[in-house]
């Protein structure tokens, strides 16, 4: 774990994976909207916090949800 808390951007990014989006697109229109990055940027950034305890401690219930997507995900190609 590392010493520095999350970051705005961070705490964004979980806000962001939180909530629904209503069609194809949508959410990466807010992604480069809101937070001013690029969705490949963006999808970095989530996959590094999901491997961090301050984002763990911030948001357990979308961390742990997008904790077991990835282990499925990494299943079902090996």
């Amino acid at each position: 774990m590392t010493d520095n808390p999350l970051g705005e951007r961070e705490k964004a990014v979980l806000a962001m994976e939180a909530r629904s989006w209503a069609g194809p697109g949508a959410k990466e229109r807010a992604v480069r909207e809101r937070l001013g990055i690029s969705p490949t940027h963006y999808y970095q950034l989530l996959n590094a916090l999901l491997d961090d305890e301050h984002a763990l401690a911030h948001d357990p219930v979308t961390v742990n949800r997008l904790r077991r997507v990835r282990e499925a995900q990494r299943e079902r190609r090996s």
